[in-house]
């Protein structure tokens, strides 16, 4: 019988009859992934984004593999790691590589409309790219009154109201305007909830009441982090000296504007209902890093620890995803480029690093599914004074390595530690294990073709 379906499925694309989906890509800023209430959390209220996940797939283990806003958005545009396309930073070196493999320029070669509209946060702002629309800003662009520039040769215009309202407006009037049969994608970007947390007037008096949950490695910091070394607890990315977690008000405002983002998601779901294209359209939502909300007394991402490198994915598209998957096998954003290509009946080209999470996302995880993947960071000297450092994760052990001098090295089992707060690199009954995973830190740089210092 399977055979036989998918005898029928290969005669009906030679025939060129299947229908290619539609793409909505979606991706916030510095969202972690424990921020939707379909996640669990207890406070954020996120019902459009529940509602993809609710309508396909949620995967509980995604990651970036540099938790850095303008490096992961260079990972999901070309599948590639930092490393490879030329951004690994915000600064001085995030300009894509000429020759890397760039997502929308593939979809548009296969027939395909591509609109960006949104934050790039790469050199250019993507302005030196072919869109058949563009709606963009440079840099972090300001959440209210924002400069937007229409077309990639436009202008930049000042529109009033919130950032990612405007931004998203533009984009659904996209989508009304699109006529005839040609596929199309839409990559929407948003600002939020990106630090300085300035969500929309309508969202200003959400979560006062509500008692902000401490983590457990809040009282880590006043003990000196015990266990970390150095790299970490001399970085500047200390909240300061608040004497708990009510006094951060911060945390509320970035809560605020991951609903402003469920808003405009709210507002592109019932888009494609009204176009009656939902059943035809894959909508994914990702975040670009995730975001210290406390712990170790710390804000911001860079580091390798779980709450900087976990983001959400949420995948829906009913002609192949089932409503309600979980999915478990380890994700990363160097994925993403390929995931789209398969959807879209495209070849992965071989210089891209990440490969389709189709088989997982229909409940097919291949017998040789990564067990492990490698994490770099190179912005240093830079904002919060974060060592570069990489590192290797696996469903049991990571390990990190702050490669330059003075050398260090922090190696957690995340089976009995989850919260990453015994630091066993220096114990001599885990020294087989830390070898073990520095020479697979090796082979992995090999296999990527990494060779900076």
């Amino acid at each position: 019988m399977r055979s036989a379906l998918l005898i029928a499925t290969v005669f009906v694309l030679a025939a060129g009859e299947a229908k290619r989906p539609n793409f909505v890509l979606m991706m916030a800023d510095d969202h972690r992934w424990d921020e939707l209430a379909c996640a669990g959390n207890p406070v954020i209220r996120t019902p459009s984004l529940d509602r993809i996940a609710a309508g396909g797939a949620r995967c509980r283990q995604m990651f970036v593999v540099n938790s850095l806003c303008g490096p992961s958005r260079a990972t999901f545009l070309t599948g590639q790691y930092s490393h490879a396309n030329g951004v690994l930073d915000n600064g001085r070196n995030a300009t894509l590589r000429a020759g890397a493999p760039f997502l929308p320029d593939l979809l548009r070669q296969a027939g395909y409309a591509v609109a960006f509209c949104g934050k790039s946060h790469i050199d250019g702002s993507l302005r030196d790219r072919t869109f058949d629309f563009y709606f963009g800003y440079q840099g972090q662009g300001s959440y209210f009154a924002p400069l937007i520039a229409e077309g990639t040769t436009g202008k930049d215009t000042r529109h009033e109201g919130w950032m990612d309202d405007v931004v998203t407006d533009r984009a659904v009037r996209w989508l009304k305007e699109r006529n005839g049969d040609q596929p199309w994608c839409l990559f929407l970007w948003f600002k939020a909830p990106h630090r300085d947390w300035k969500p929309p007037t309508r969202h200003q008096g959400l979560y006062a009441d509500v008692v902000i949950p401490e983590p457990a490695t809040w009282g880590e910091d006043a003990k000196g982090c015990p266990g970390k070394p150095a790299a970490f607890r001399d970085a500047k990315n200390r909240i300061g000296d608040f004497p708990d977690c009510q006094s951060l008000d911060f945390v509320k405002d970035h809560w605020r504007c991951v609903t402003g983002v469920d808003d405009n998601v709210g507002k592109v779901l019932a888009t494609l209902d009204a176009l009656h294209v939902a059943d035809d359209t894959v909508v994914l939502h990702t975040g670009d890093n995730g975001f210290f909300m406390g712990e170790w007394r710390r804000f911001d991402k860079r580091f390798m620890h779980e709450p900087s490198i976990r983001v959400p994915l949420l995948v829906r598209y009913p002609r192949r995803i089932a409503a309600g998957t979980l999915v478990d096998a380890m994700a990363l954003n160097i994925d993403l480029a390929p995931t789209v290509l398969d959807l879209a009946g495209l070849p992965t080209p071989k210089a891209m690093h990440g490969r389709s999470l189709v088989s997982v996302l229909t409940g097919a995880k291949p017998a040789d599914w990564r067990q492990d993947w490698l994490y770099e960071y190179f912005e240093f000297p830079g904002a919060h004074s974060v060592r570069q450092h990489r590192g290797v994760r696996s469903e049991r052990w990571k390990l990190i390595h702050y490669h330059q001098a003075p050398e260090e090295w922090e190696l957690y089992d995340l089976h009995a530690d989850p919260g990453e707060m015994h630091n066993l690199a220096a114990d001599p009954a885990h020294a087989a294990t830390r070898a073990t995973l520095t020479a697979r830190i090796a082979a992995l740089r090999r296999e990527t073709g990494d060779v900076h210092e």
